[in-house]
């Protein structure tokens, strides 16, 4: 078989059930799924029986490790010669499987990643989060577009590796601190074909509160640091936008309350920077709430991106 399908699970029955479903439903036939319970207290176990009829499963149950050597324990019993990671909380378009065959095949690809998005049945919120992680305005959109697909570094939601990549390199050196973008930076110098497949996107179903979400954006910014401990050029003048972003808010309340220097073209940039996110999120979920709300959670990711990557390099600085 071409595919083996990895999901790492940690208590998400409901999500397993909806994503298994989804891969019940693919076009392209013939693959298997390994999925990996990492000591999971609420098991899938139950729900993966229900598929035991449509889907070619291997279930294994092993103790709390972390996503990363979960995926690294499924690849080891994989039978597939191409491996397709997925986290638990996606879901996949009947022709996700077909379509990114096609892509491996026509572009002699090693390993790929894939964008994610909000389905058209997602909450408000969740389709406000999918825009803070996807949009121009947030993250510059290279989640999901790029002019060179190479540059692209695959997230452990939606990225995969031949069989003989997984032999030549090992898989995830971290459990669960940037380890994806750790592997896809050692993929490609190892002189493997890693890029974007654009098409090959998931529905991703994100933190479903605010406090979930800003706390996840902290850990993101967190483990840019951490993947510069292996890979010091992991670290870009654009992974300081965020910073730079919430150093701009800060000195704008400060400019309000104590000097009101300059204060009028201050908030005239946030205000057009606020207002293009408004419109822009209205215009794609063709919904005024929703632009309202990424509103809210862009601030969010920006801040709490910003101020975790601060952390983690003060404190990487601090230990020596």
């Amino acid at each position: 078989m071409f595919f083996s399908v990895i999901i790492p699970v940690y208590n998400r029955p409901s999500e397993v059930f909806e994503l298994l479903t989804s891969l019940s439903h693919q076009t392209h036939k013939g693959f298997e799924v390994v999925l990996v319970e990492d000591g999971s207290t609420t098991k899938a176990d139950q729900v993966v029986s229900r598929f035991d009829s449509e889907l070619s499963i291997q279930y294994f149950f092993q103790e709390n490790q972390g996503q990363g050597f979960a995926r690294n324990f499924g690849m080891t019993e994989a039978k597939g010669d191409f491996f397709v990671i997925l986290d638990s909380d996606v879901i996949l378009p009947p022709d996700y499987l077909s379509v990114l065959e096609k892509a491996i095949q026509e572009r002699d690809l090693d390993a790929f990643g894939g964008p994610d998005a909000a389905a058209s049945d997602f909450s408000n919120l969740q389709k406000a989060m999918d825009f803070a992680m996807t949009s121009f305005w947030t993250t510059g959109g290279i989640r999901g577009k790029l002019k060179d697909p190479s540059k692209y570094q695959a997230r452990g939601f939606n990225m995969g590796v031949s069989r003989r990549v997984f032999a030549a390199l090992g898989g995830f050196v971290d459990p669960n601190r940037g380890e994806d973008i750790e592997w896809s930076i050692r993929i490609k110098k190892a002189g493997f074909r890693l890029e974007l497949v654009e098409e090959a996107f998931v529905y991703h179903k994100r933190k479903n509160t605010l406090g979930s979400f800003a706390r996840q954006a902290f850990s993101f910014g967190r483990n840019r640091v951490n993947v510069s401990r292996f890979h010091p050029e992991a670290i870009k003048l654009v992974h300081w936008m965020p910073t730079f972003f919430g150093l701009f808010l800060v000195s704008l309340l400060a400019n309000a309350v104590f000097f009101q220097i300059f204060l009028i073209p201050q908030v005239l940039v946030l205000g057009a920077w606020g207002a293009m996110v408004i419109w822009t999120a209205s215009w794609k979920y063709q919904s005024i709430l929703v632009g309202d709300l990424a509103l809210v959670t862009s601030i969010i990711q920006l801040c709490c991106y910003g101020a975790g990557l601060v952390f983690e390099f003060v404190r990487k600085l601090t230990k020596g």
